[in-house]
C-alpha cells in the first residue's frame, strides 16, 4: 500500500475498511476464477471475461497511443462489454472509438495522481459504483502501478492484469507484467497484450473523422482549399514542451512566401500562444484557437498540406491520419513519443542549437519543391 493510500485512509477510516472488504472477500475469492481457466490456454486471464475496464486516466495522445493495444483487447474479446475507465473529457474519446468501447466511466481522481483535483466523497462514490459493477476483468494501463495498482483494487473487480514495479504491490502476479522502462508508448501497451496473450491486431494508430467532424470544419467557413495551407499548433498541456512563439512565427512567415495560408490551432486555454505567433509573423494567419472541435482540428490537419506542432496531442493526430508533420520534441523521453513513421512525421529535437535550422529545412522538403 502506498504512502498516500495510508493517509487517506486515516482522514476516511471509511475507505480504510471497503480496502479490506474488497482485498478480503473479491481478491481472495479470485482464485477460483482462475481455476476455470483451461489449462491447455496460455493467457493468464479467466475465461468467458463478459465485462472488461481499461484504465488509462490521461490526456489524448496518451490514449491514441494505447489504440493498437485496446485494438487487440477487441479482437480477443469482440462480445465482452469494454468501458474505459478516462478523465471526464474522455467521453469523447470513447464515443469516437465506439468500435472498441462500450462505455465511459468517469475517473473522479485520487492522491497523487496529478490530472485533476482530489474530491474524497466522488472517489468514494466512484469505488462504491464500481464494486456494485464487480466488473470480470480491470486492466491498468497507466504507468507502474505504485498507485494505481492499490487504488484499482477498491473497485472490487473479480480479476486484475496490467503493470507493476518490481517491489511494489500488484494483485495477481501472473496477469502483471513489470513495466518497461525503455521503448515507444505503442510497444509498451503491446507488451502488455502480448504477455496476456492477446495477439496484436497491428501497431499503427487511428483517429477516425465521421460526418459531425466534416460538418464541423465546413461550418467554420474558411475558405481554405485542402492542400493550401499549413497548420501550425504552438501549444501543449505541459509548459516545458512549449518550443518558442518566435520559431513557429518565423516557419509561419516561410510557409506564407512558399504560397501557403497559415492556419494555427489550439484550445481556448492556448489563445495567447497563437495570439503571440500571430502577432510576431509579417504575413496573415487565421487564428482558430478556442473555435474548433477536436474533430475539426482533425479535418483541418487531414486536409492542410503540413502540420507543425510541439510534441502534444494532435502530433499524434497527424501521425493516426498517416498525416506529414514536422514536430518540434522538448520531451526529455522523445523514444517513446516520438510518430513511429519518421518518413511521414518527422521530429525535431527542441533542445538542440540548431532546432530551428532543422525545422525548416524539414518544413522545406515537405512542402516540396513550391518552397
Amino acid at each position: 500500500m502506498t504512502f498516500l493510500m495510508r493517509e487517506m485512509f486515516k482522514l476516511y477510516p471509511a475507505a480504510s475498511a471497503a480496502f479490506d472488504e474488497v482485498i478480503t472477500h473479491k481478491i481472495g475469492a479470485c482464485p477460483t476464477a482462475w481455476a476455470r481457466r483451461s489449462m491447455a490456454s496460455s493467457s493468464p486471464l479467466p475465461e468467458n471475461l463478459e465485462t472488461i475496464a481499461v484504465f488509462r486516466a490521461l490526456q489524448l495522445g496518451d490514449l491514441l497511443c494505447a489504440v493498437p493495444a485496446v485494438r487487440a483487447l477487441r479482437a480477443a474479446y469482440p462480445q465482452a462489454h469494454i468501458a474505459l475507465i478516462g478523465l471526464p473529457w474522455a467521453q469523447a474519446f470513447v464515443d469516437r472509438f465506439d468500435l472498441y468501447f462500450d462505455e465511459f466511466i468517469s475517473f473522479p481522481g485520487f492522491p497523487g495522481l496529478p490530472e485533476q483535483p482530489f474530491v474524497a466523497e466522488k472517489t468514494m462514490q466512484f469505488f462504491a459504483d464500481m464494486q456494485a459493477r464487480n466488473f470480470d476483468l480491470i486492466i491498468q494501463m497507466q504507468g507502474n502501478g505504485n498507485i494505481n495498482n492499490p487504488l484499482l483494487t477498491m473497485c472490487g473487480a473479480k480479476s486484475y492484469a496490467g503493470f507493476y514495479r518490481e517491489g511494489n504491490y500488484r494483485p495477481h502476479p501472473d496477469c502483471f507484467m513489470e513495466y518497461p522502462t525503455g521503448g515507444h508508448e505503442i510497444y509498451c501497451h503491446l507488451s502488455l497484450m502480448n504477455f496476456l496473450a492477446i495477439p496484436s491486431q497491428g501497431e499503427h494508430l487511428e483517429f477516425p473523422l465521421n460526418e459531425d467532424d466534416y460538418n464541423a470544419a465546413a461550418q467554420l467557413d474558411l475558405g481554405l482549399e485542402a492542400g493550401g495551407y499549413v497548420c501550425i499548433h504552438p501549444g501543449a498541456r505541459a509548459k516545458v514542451r512549449h518550443w518558442d512563439t518566435a520559431n513557429f512565427a518565423r516557419l509561419g512567415d516561410f510557409c506564407a512566401e512558399a504560397g501557403y495560408r497559415v492556419v494555427l490551432t489550439g484550445v481556448d486555454s492556448e489563445r495567447h500562444l497563437t495570439r503571440a505567433v500571430a502577432d510576431a509573423m509579417t504575413h496573415d494567419a487565421l487564428d482558430l484557437a478556442g473555435q474548433t472541435t477536436l474533430g475539426a482540428v482533425g479535418v483541418l490537419i487531414q486536409q492542410s498540406r503540413l502540420l507543425i506542432s510541439n510534441d502534444t496531442g494532435v502530433s499524434h493526430v497527424a501521425a493516426a491520419l498517416r498525416h506529414p508533420s514536422v514536430v518540434i520534441s522538448l520531451s526529455h523521453d522523445q523514444e517513446r513519443w516520438s510518430p513511429l513513421d519518421s518518413s511521414i512525421n518527422q521530429v525535431v529535437n527542441g533542445h538542440s542549437a540548431d532546432a530551428y535550422t532543422q525545422a525548416l529545412a524539414r518544413v522545406r522538403a515537405s512542402l516540396g519543391s513550391q518552397a
